[in-house]
């Protein structure tokens, strides 16, 4: 995943309302919960289905660190899936997003005025129509490259064409992102 991806997937996680299960053993069960066998659990996991009965019993409570990241990732992944869908359906009709990274802005300008690219901290709330169009591109699957195109040209028509009242030729190039991260 990239920046942008994380970023996207952090704020999604945010907005949790209860905190997922703490323990190895809650942690399992809502696993079996949700897919139904250990051996579905298993193939998730990449363990035998053996060490998901040991897991769910109490025989081992630490497993290896990998072990425990995957299982912490799969939880995380299907905790919640309504308040998220909530979350990501306001923001993309109604609330939109808010967007705080420090990176190299370039910019292709008219003849006479200032190209020369500099790094910039922004803090800037994005339309709906953004939140939209990037939540769009994700389910679909689409690479950093492109998912960084639609903030860039996000933060180019909010933030430096102030919303088509000022730099009507103005193109901004989104590069060298130092920090990055969204809300919603």
């Amino acid at each position: 995943m990239g920046e942008i991806e994380d970023a996207i997937v952090r704020a999604d996680q945010e907005g949790f309302t209860r905190q997922p299960p703490k323990t190895l053993k809650g942690r399992i069960n809502f696993l079996l919960k949700r897919l139904g066998t250990t051996k579905a659990v298993a193939a998730e996991l990449g363990v035998s289905q053996r060490s998901v009965e040991r897991y769910r019993k109490g025989d081992r409570k630490t497993p290896p660190k990998t072990v425990a990241d995957r299982i912490e990732a799969a939880v995380r992944a299907r905790w919640q899936p309504v308040v998220r869908g909530r979350r990501r359906k306001e923001a993309a009709t109604s609330t939109g997003i808010t967007v705080e990274t420090r990176a190299r802005f370039g910019y292709t300008a008219p003849v006479g005025t200032t190209d020369d690219g500099r790094v910039r901290r922004l803090t800037v709330h994005l339309p709906a129509t953004y939140a939209q169009r990037l939540f769009d591109a994700r389910v679909r699957g689409a690479d950093d490259r492109e998912l960084r195109a639609i903030v860039a040209e996000g933060l180019q028509e909010v933030y430096f064409k102030d919303g088509g009242t000022r730099a009507d030729q103005l193109r901004v190039e989104f590069t060298d992102i130092d920090y990055f991260d969204v809300s919603f």
